[in-house]
Parts: C-alpha cells; structure tokens; sequence
C-alpha cells in the first residue's frame, strides 16, 4: 500500500510557513468527529497538536444527572475518537512526518537568514 497524493482522509486547510493546518477526516462520514491538526516550528522545537469541538448531548441523560455533574465536579466528560482506514492511517503519518520537516526546515532558513 502506497501513499495517496492527494491523500484520502487528510486535507490541508491552511499553511503559513512554519505552520501547517489539517483536518483529519474520520472514516465513518461524521464530521463531527473529524480532528484538527497543527504542526508548527516554534523556538522551543516543533509543536503538532491535535484536536476536535466535542459537543454534549445534553438530553441523553437526566438533566439533573448533568446539572449535578457541573455542581460537583464544574465540568462534564466529552469522549471524541477519529476512526481510520489503513490508506487514511498510513496518508495521515506520512502527512505528519512531511509536514514536520517542512516546518522544521521552513524555521532553520529563517533564522539563518536572519543571522546572515
């Protein structure tokens, strides 16, 4: 199995430099749970970070039981997962590991122009 350019289930949506933007789309067709992926060269190294908007279902359960959640605890668990393929898997590291190196070579040539 090869990887898919362009590449099924990742899609970049934004690219400035030393940051890079994709949406990791889930395989069961739910955008909802589609995550977000930033890679980005920071002076401290590189940083990718990974996350998706959880929303509640605030009527699945009691509203007592959610109301006394937020009272005791101050917050309400949300769970998100992202299910993958094996080409959207093997397209979603190969993103991550190019997207790294670019950012990482993008933030070496500026400081070395900026030191020029």
């Amino acid at each position: 199995m090869n990887v898919q350019i362009p590449a099924e289930g990742v899609m970049k949506t934004n690219e400035w430099g030393d940051s890079k933007v994709y949406r990791i789309a889930c395989a069961c067709g739910d955008e909802s749970h589609n995550h977000n992926v930033w890679i980005e060269a920071e002076d401290t190294g590189i940083v990718v970070t990974v996350y998706t908007t959880t929303q509640t279902n605030f009527w699945s359960k009691a509203r007592w039981y959610h109301i006394w959640t937020l009272l005791t605890k101050g917050y309400i668990d949300t769970e998100s997962s992202v299910h993958l393929t094996k080409q959207q898997a093997l397209n979603y590291a190969e993103t991550l590991k190019n997207a790294i190196i670019d950012v990482e070579d993008f933030r070496k040539n500026n400081e070395q122009n900026k030191n020029s």
